[in-house]
């Protein structure tokens, strides 16, 4: 067994996971109570992955670069100090 330590997830692959989460939630919700839809497997399936990766994908490029600006401004306002 490799006895590598674990990196812990970054904070935009949380914020991701989060917002995937909640959207496939809300899909599902949203296709069960749908009466013009018909409640399969198929379309839960595809309205689950559709919105997941969407959501969780677009709040995580916002996020990562947030972060990656507020680093910037931080390095930037050090460089300014010395």
């Amino acid at each position: 067994m490799d006895a590598t330590p674990r990196r812990p997830i970054g904070l935009p692959v949380k914020i991701g996971l989060l917002f995937a989460a909640i959207a496939i939630i809300l899909s599902v919700v949203g296709v069960i109570r749908n009466p013009d839809t018909p409640v399969t497997a198929q379309t839960l399936l595809i309205a689950a992955v559709v919105s997941g990766l969407t959501w969780g994908l677009i709040s995580w490029a916002i996020s990562a670069a947030v972060i990656d600006v507020e680093e910037e401004i931080d390095a930037r306002d050090d460089a300014l100090l010395d």
